[in-house]
């Protein structure tokens, strides 16, 4: 299938890149390079642009006939988000928005959206189903939120099929050390305890020890990257074989809490690092975790990195590759 991945040298994005080629798609990615690198890129062309740019969209999507487009280029820095809300805005919807009106024109029968467990907010619940109500407490959230209404209103409107996942905690790198977060400034648990063990942090903060959980801190649901890649390479052939338009968490179903997470680094790396208990942060929930009874009911999705241990074992071997990588080639 000729596949459009926007945000392909992205984290996430170069993942579903590199299992797309593997699948034998015929692959352009667009991306700014703003959090992506071009090595990133494993397979098919690299087109360097910017979402905002519809000019740059039209002359893409004229010079080839799409059959399907995979969304991932957005901001997703929570905080940020609340201290800049109009960059989430202006990148994360009404880029989509930008995106949608090419997919429209020229009737691009298929996408794939990245979106976020961010759009349930504060639910009571700690093992969430696509059906709860949706109430994003932050700008990003929010922002994912828009555009996946868009998407799906779209679709009501026209010949779209789409499915949506909304991803929990992704985190790990490919196994053979080919690719990993490279992200600046990540602020995501695994990828920052990992820079505490190769140094580049002097130590990290967790964030509420009071919560009523296992052992007082947040619970999070955990997925291995190469495990989300793979729902997005199957979410294609799910739409290619005639499915009809879904949302799907993409989760396993179960957490850790931050204390078990940062001991598993530690044990795993032999470094001990600094660890600062401090307070809550606004908006964190004590625990989340996804139902993914539908992802695997409809695409007969299986995790094959289901395990804390390998997650965090392919985390700090990329982190040792990075700091190679960026003092040899930063791009």
């Amino acid at each position: 299938m000729k596949v459009l991945v926007t945000g392909g040298a992205g984290y996430i994005g170069s993942h579903v890149v590199r299992q797309l080629g593997q699948a034998g798609h015929d692959i352009v990615v667009f991306d700014n390079l703003s959090t992506g690198y071009r090595w990133a890129v494993t397979a098919g062309e690299l087109v360097v642009g910017d979402l905002g740019d519809e000019a740059a969209l039209e002359d893409l999507f004229s010079r080839h006939r799409f059959e399907a487009v995979l969304h991932f280029a957005a901001n997703i820095v929570v905080p940020e988000s609340v201290a800049n809300p109009l960059k989430y805005y202006s990148n994360n919807t009404r880029n989509t928005l930008n995106l949608l009106k090419a997919v429209e024109k020229h009737q691009v029968p298929y996408m794939v959206f990245s979106s976020t467990a961010a759009v349930y907010g504060m639910p009571e619940q700690t093992v969430l189903t696509e059906d709860l109500p949706l109430a994003p407490i932050n700008p990003y959230g929010a922002s994912k939120m828009m555009s996946e209404r868009m998407i799906m209103d779209l679709a009501a409107a026209s010949g779209l099929n789409y499915v949506i996942l909304r991803y929990f905690n992704v985190a790990g790198a490919n196994p053979d050390g080919l690719l990993g977060q490279a992200t600046p400034e990540a602020t995501h648990l695994i990828k920052v305890a990992c820079e505490c063990v190769t140094g580049q942090r002097e130590g990290m903060s967790v964030f509420g020890t009071d919560y009523d959980t296992r052992d007082g801190t947040c619970i999070r649901d955990y997925i291995h990257v190469e495990d989300l890649a793979k729902a997005h390479v199957m979410a294609l052939d799910y739409m290619a074989d005639g499915g009809r338009s879904k949302v799907m968490n993409c989760g396993y179903g179960r957490g850790f809490t931050v204390r078990e997470v940062i001991d598993v680094v530690k044990t795993q790396s032999g470094v001990d690092f600094p660890v600062t208990e401090t307070t809550r942060r606004a908006g964190d929930p004590a625990a989340l975790m996804a139902d993914n009874t539908l992802i695997r009911q409809t695409l007969g999705w299986q995790p094959d990195y289901d395990d804390l241990d390998t997650i965090v074992g392919t985390a700090l071997a990329w982190e040792a590759i990075w700091q190679k990588k960026k003092t040899s080639d930063t791009h």
